[in-house]
């Protein structure tokens, strides 16, 4: 009986070995790949969401210029 009880033993030590095996691999693995996506995404030149936010207030203000620009235009032929 205690031989059967060692052999459980053994297993259940094998297995708990092969679980902090695989969690180590898992926890490499996922290292690895935000590496990879974290270059990945540094060469494509993205914006940060500051950067956008501000080129979308200049093109708004441009816009809303334009708009005033084209009344007075438009006022200045009319008066002509």
């Amino acid at each position: 009986m205690q031989t059967r009880n060692k052999i459980f033993d053994d297993i259940s030590q094998l297995m708990t070995n092969a679980m902090g095996v695989a969690q180590g691999a898992k926890d490499e693995a996922e290292t690895a790949m935000k590496g990879m996506i974290d270059r990945w995404l540094a060469d494509r030149d993205f914006v940060t969401r500051e950067e956008f936010d501000a080129v979308r207030a200049m093109a708004q203000k441009a816009r809303e210029e334009n708009e005033t620009l084209k009344a007075r235009l438009e006022a200045l032929e009319k008066g002509a």
